[in-house]
C-alpha cells in the first residue's frame, strides 16, 4: 500500500494541478538561480512541502516524527573564528546517525553550519558554494562573508513558509577579518560575536559565556570550544557523538579536532557530576 494511502494524502497526479495551476510541471527550474529577471523558485516534484507536513500531523492519522535536534557553536575572538559541533543526527526519539558532519566546507575562506533538516541545509549550503565560485570567476576576488551569507538570506526569504528547516551560522574571513552571520529559514540574517543554534543551545551559550573573552589565546579558545559542545551534549538527549571543531584563520580554515564526547565528558567530569 503506498505511503499517500496510509496517511491519507491524495496522489501527487490529483493535486498537481491545484498545487502548480496550469503550468507544465517540466517548464519550472530545476534550480535555484539569481540569473532572471524575475526570480522564480524551484519546488520538488511531488506534494507542496508546507501542505505535506501538515498532513502528517492530522489528529486520527498516521503521525510521522520530524522533530530533531543539534548542538552547533560559533564564536569570534582575535585570532580569528572557532566552529565547533557535535555530530548526532536524530529524527524524533531515533537516533538516524552518531557521525555527521555538521559543518559545510563552502571553500577555503568560508564554513557553514547545520543545524535543523540535514537536507535543506546540505542542498542551500552547497547551492551557496556555487554561487560563491561563480562570484570569484566573474569578479576574480573572493565573496565577503557578509555578501555570502546575504545570499543565502535571500534564497531563504524565496523559500519563507514553505517548510524549510535551516539555521545555518556562516564563518569566514574577508578584507574586514573574521565574520560570523547567523541565518535561518525566516529569513532572519544576524551578525555577531558569538552564535550557538539547536535544541542544546542553551547549554552551550551557559558555558561559552562564562569562559568566553576575545583576548583569549588559540589553546583556550579551542578548550572554550570542545567544552561547550561537550557539555550540551551531556545534557541534551539529542546532541552527541563526537565533537568536530574548526578554526577559520586569515589564510583559511584549518579542521582542528574530532573528538568522542564520551572521552570529553570524563576529561571534564569534575564539576559535571
Amino acid at each position: 500500500m503506498a505511503l499517500s494511502e496510509v496517511i491519507g494524502v491524495k496522489p501527487f497526479s490529483e493535486t498537481s494541478g491545484n498545487i502548480f495551476g496550469s503550468k507544465r510541471l517540466f517548464d519550472r527550474p530545476n534550480h535555484y538561480s539569481f540569473g532572471t529577471k524575475i526570480q522564480e523558485f524551484a519546488v520538488p516534484l511531488g506534494e507542496e512541502p508546507s501542505g505535506f507536513l501538515k498532513s502528517c500531523s492530522q489528529d486520527g492519522g498516521v503521525r510521522i516524527d520530524l522533530n530533531h535536534g543539534t548542538t552547533t557553536l560559533a564564536f569570534k575572538f582575535k585570532h580569528g573564528v572557532i566552529v565547533a559541533v557535535d555530530s548526532r543526527a536524530s529524527a524524533g526519539r531515533y537516533l538516524a546517525s552518531t557521525d555527521v558532519n555538521k559543518v559545510i566546507e563552502i571553500n577555503p575562506y568560508l564554513l557553514g553550519t547545520m543545524s535543523g533538516s540535514a537536507a535543506d541545509c546540505q542542498y542551500w549550503e552547497r547551492l551557496l558554494a556555487k554561487e560563491c565560485r561563480l562570484y570569484r570567476l566573474r569578479n576574480n576576488e573572493r565573496i565577503s562573508v557578509a555578501a555570502a551569507s546575504k545570499l543565502l538570506c535571500n534564497m531563504m526569504l524565496g523559500y519563507r513558509g514553505m517548510g524549510l528547516s535551516v539555521g545555518s551560522m556562516i564563518c569566514g574571513w574577508d578584507k574586514q577579518g573574521p565574520g560570523l552571520y547567523y541565518v535561518d529559514n525566516n529569513g532572519t540574517r544576524l551578525s555577531g560575536q558569538m552564535f550557538s543554534t539547536g535544541c542544546g543551545n542553551g547549554y552551550a551559550y551557559g558555558v561559552v559565556d562564562s569562559g568566553y573573552r576575545e583576548d583569549m589565546s588559540v589553546e583556550e579558545a579551542y578548550e572554550l570550544g570542545r567544552r561547550g559542545i561537550t557539555h550540551a551534549t551531556h545534557r541534551d538527549a539529542y546532541s552527541g557523538g563526537v565533537v568536530n571543531m574548526y578554526h577559520m584563520r586569515e589564510d583559511g580554515w584549518i579542521k582542528v579536532c574530532k573528538e568522542d564526547v564520551s572521552e570529553l565528558i570524563h576529561r571534564y567530569k569534575e564539576g559535571m557530576f
